[in-house]
C-alpha cells in the first residue's frame, strides 16, 4: 500500500495502491488525523472510493482526482449541514472498492448431481470449473457484504459465490434433459444458462459474474469403465470375425511357443473354444446378428449285423454283412443273431443283394 500524507495535523493526499491482487475493498486509514477540508483524492482506474460518515453511506467517487470541498461532496455537506465557507477538518472513514475483473476462481460439485438420462436411466454426474466476478453496486457490496472489514479480501467470499455456483449448476443440469453423454457439446449453453440464473442473487450482493465456464462434466468411474467397454466393442464391429481372428493369433503364438506338451495344447484349445462360445453369446446379447448355427454333427451309423460262416465242420466270423459278399456263396451255410439255426445264404432275404441276380430259365424252342 501507498499512502503520501502530510506528518503534521492533516492528511493532504488520499489514495490507494494495491499490490495484492486479491484485495476487493481496502479501507484508508486515518492513524487518528482528521481529513482535511481541501484534500486531495486520488481513484484510479478500477477502483471507486465510498465516504462513510458516522455509520452512513456517503459520497461515492469513480475514477479520477478530487478536491475534497463542499461542491465534491453533496451527501456529506447534506449530512455535516456545511456551508460554502466552511474549512474546517471533518471525520469520515474512506473505503476504496476494486472494480476489477476477478478471474480464475474455481468452482466443483462436493456431492454427485442425480441426473434423469433418457438413455442411460438414472446417473450421477460431477462437474466443475472456473468463473470470474466483480464489484457492480459498491453501496449494495458494503451494505449488504463488507459491513466494516477494513481488509476485505476475495477468499472472504469465494465460498460463498461457490455455494450459489455449485446449487445452480445443480438444478440446471439436472433439469435440462441433456443426454450425458451430449453434455460435452453443451457446456457453452449450460454455463450461459447458469449464468442467468445466478444473476439475480449476486446483484443483491452488489455483484455481477461477467464470466462462468463449465470446464469438464463427468461420470463415475465405474460407469465410465462399462462405457469404455461399450465403446471397444462398438469398435471391434463384426464379434464373430474378430473372434476368428483372435482365436489365429491364439494359434500362430502357441505354434511360435512350441507344443508346451499335451496338456497344454489340451487346455488352449479348451480355453479357445469356451472363448468362442462367450463370444458369441456376448454377441447376440449385445444386439448383433447372431451367429451361423454349426452344422449338427452326422448320426451315428447303425450298428452292422455280423454274420457267422460254417465250412468243413468248423466256423469263421463274425464277419460284418458289408464284408460277407467276399466269403460265402448261395450254399454256404451262414448264421447271424435272432436266426433259429444255420441257412443258406441264398435262402435269406437280408443276404439277397451280396448275390447276383440269377435269370429265369429260358423260354421252351418252338
Amino acid at each position: 500500500m501507498v499512502f503520501n500524507f502530510l506528518k503534521g495535523q492533516f492528511i493532504d493526499v488520499i489514495e490507494w495502491t494495491d499490490d495484492t491482487r486479491n484485495t476487493m475493498v481496502y479501507r484508508f486509514e486515518r492513524y487518528g488525523n482528521e481529513i482535511k477540508y481541501g484534500a486531495k483524492l486520488t481513484v484510479r482506474e478500477g477502483q471507486l472510493a465510498v465516504f462513510v460518515h458516522e455509520g452512513q453511506l456517503a459520497d461515492v467517487f469513480e475514477p479520477g482526482m478530487y478536491m475534497l470541498e463542499t461542491n465534491n461532496m453533496p451527501i456529506m455537506t447534506s449530512l455535516q449541514h456545511w456551508s460554502h465557507g466552511f474549512n474546517s477538518p471533518f471525520k469520515s472513514e474512506i473505503y476504496f472498492i476494486n472494480t476489477r475483473r476477478f478471474a480464475g476462481l474455481k468452482w466443483g460439485t462436493q456431492n454427485p448431481v442425480m441426473l434423469r438420462d433418457p438413455e442411460f436411466g438414472p446417473l450421477r454426474l460431477r462437474a466443475f470449473g472456473s468463473y470470474a466476478v466483480r464489484v457492480q453496486d459498491p453501496v449494495a457490496f458494503m451494505r449488504e457484504i463488507v459491513g466494516t472489514d477494513g481488509d476485505f479480501t476475495q477468499e472472504k467470499i469465494a465460498g460463498q459465490i461457490r455455494n450459489i455456483v455449485v446449487q445452480k449448476v445443480s438444478r440446471v443440469l439436472a433439469a435440462s434433459g441433456i443426454p450425458a453423454l451430449d453434455m460435452a457439446a453443451n457446456t457453452k449453453d449450460l454455463s450461459d444458462v447458469i449464468g442467468k440464473a445466478i444473476a439475480p442473487t449476486l446483484s443483491e450482493y452488489g455483484l455481477e459474474m461477467p464470466e462462468l465456464y463449465i470446464e469438464n462434466i463427468s461420470l463415475p468411474p465405474e460407469v465410465e469403465k462399462v462405457l469404455d467397454q461399450r465403446t471397444s466393442m462398438g469398435i471391434v464391429g463384426d464379434l464373430n470375425k474378430f473372434t476368428q481372428f483372435s482365436a489365429a493369433q491364439a494359434m500362430q503364438k502357441a505354434a511360435e511357443g512350441g507344443d508346451g506338451g499335451m496338456g497344454a495344447g489340451l487346455g488352449a484349445g479348451m480355453g479357445m473354444g469356451m472363448g468362442m462360445g462367450m463370444a458369441q453369446a456376448m454377441g447376440q446379447s449385445m444386439g448383433g446378428q447372431p451367429a451361423a448355427a454349426a452344422p449338427p454333427p452326422p448320426p451315428p451309423p447303425a450298428t452292422e449285423q455280423m454274420w457267422h460262416i460254417a465250412e468243413n465242420g468248423q466256423t469263421r466270423g463274425p464277419f460284418p454283412q458289408s464284408q460277407l459278399a467276399q466269403h460265402i456263396t448261395r450254399d454256404t451255410l451262414v448264421w447271424s443273431e435272432g436266426q433259429s439255426g444255420w441257412q443258406k445264404a441264398g435262402d435269406i432275404p437280408a443276404l439277397q443283394s451280396l448275390f447276383p441276380a440269377i435269370p429265369p430259365p429260358p423260354p421252351p424252342i418252338g
